[in-house]
């Protein structure tokens, strides 16, 4: 044990976490959603890599949408895993990390349906399937024909049925899924929805680990860890459909 926790100290000298003496730091509690998502999976690594750095455990625990912002925000869990800019304005007890892991993209998942993508507008006239408790999507869906699904490969499987004509998701996370799912024939319309940066969150109690987490994280972009973990997780999905459907309005957004 002893052993154990000089090693820690020895590679935090750096960076100015130190536990008290005989004491190991204790692991930190993270809560991301429980969806099946490369983005997901991107982010663990980064930020178990930079929690590593520091000489703490980083334990990821997936929880339904809602319930996890929730945990993070009471301190059930130390910190959410990521989310996107100001989630704090909903969830005050919330401290962004102000370092980007990796940029998320709304995009429309269509099979047959072609039309011209110029903002969510452009989806009222069909019905729109998408995961409950994806604030993003129920935000600018409203007072549209919705299909909500509790996972995104129901949402899929919905689609097929006939009950929803498009499935707007986070395109790493939809390709995983049509990956397990072998549904070849759906493609990405084109230009994404949106497209945001997300970022790690903790709790309020864990303010002092701000700043030590941003300069790691700061330090993974300088040696390209990010950027390679991002790689990696996204090669495997490389090629699996056909090219996207670009039908976008010449200079929209």
């Amino acid at each position: 044990m002893r052993r154990r926790t000089l090693i820690q100290l020895a590679g935090l000298s750096g960076l100015g976490v130190r536990p008290a003496w005989g004491q190991e730091l204790k692991p930190m509690q993270i809560s991301t959603l429980s969806e099946l998502d490369p983005a997901t999976r991107i982010a663990e690594l980064i930020i178990t890599e930079a929690y590593r750095r520091l000489g703490i455990q980083a334990v990821v625990h997936k929880l339904p949408g809602e319930r996890s912002l929730r945990s993070a925000n009471n301190g059930e869990m130390d910190g959410e895993l990521y989310r996107r800019l100001g989630m704090e304005l909903d969830y005050p007890n919330l401290l962004i990390v102000p370092v980007p892991l990796l940029t998320y993209e709304i995009v429309i998942f269509s099979r047959g349906t072609n039309f011209v993508v110029n903002g969510w507008e452009s989806l009222r006239p069909y019905t729109i399937g998408f995961v409950k408790s994806i604030k993003i999507v129920e935000k600018n869906t409203q007072g549209m024909k919705v299909e909500v699904a509790n996972s995104l490969r129901q949402a899929f499987l919905k689609m097929m049925l006939g009950r929803s004509d498009v499935v707007v998701a986070n395109r790493a996370s939809g390709l995983a899924v049509l990956r397990e799912l072998n549904l070849t024939e759906i493609k990405v319309l084109t230009p994404p929805l949106a497209s945001f940066p997300v970022f790690h969150y903790l709790n309020s109690k864990h303010a002092a680990l701000v700043p030590k987490l941003t300069t790691v994280l700061q330090q993974m972009q300088k040696d390209k860890s990010i950027e390679n973990f991002q790689k990696t997780v996204m090669s495997e999905l490389d090629g699996y459909l056909a090219p996207p459907v670009d039908l976008s309005v010449p200079g929209s957004v």
